[in-house]
């Protein structure tokens, strides 16, 4: 699922081809844990078959759907961490 021109390749830094294809295999791994398959999590999570297989193999996949799958997963709890961390923009805001 590597992109060949993802600058992530070259250079130390985090892209978001490289956080969609690494948060595609964590579920492809806690799916396989879990021993569920696609289809079965297609039914549980009201994803399509066809959906899930193209998140697992390229990373592409709408932000609802992944929810779903999140939910169907146990994992739904995790999407609250994100933005929650206030942006630092300048030394005042580390106080």
């Amino acid at each position: 699922m590597e992109n060949k021109y993802d600058i992530g390749r070259f250079v130390n830094v985090l892209t978001w081809l490289q956080v969609r294809c690494d948060v595609a295999n964590r579920v492809r791994k806690r799916r396989k844990e879990l021993k569920i398959s696609q289809q079965e999590l297609a039914k549980k999570s009201g994803v399509s078959y066809a959906s899930i297989r193209r998140f697992e193999t390229t990373g592409e996949i709408s932000f609802v759907s992944l929810l779903r799958i999140a939910d169907a997963l146990g994992y739904l709890k995790d999407f609250t961490l994100l933005f929650k961390e206030t942006a630092i923009t300048n030394l005042e805001d580390l106080k």
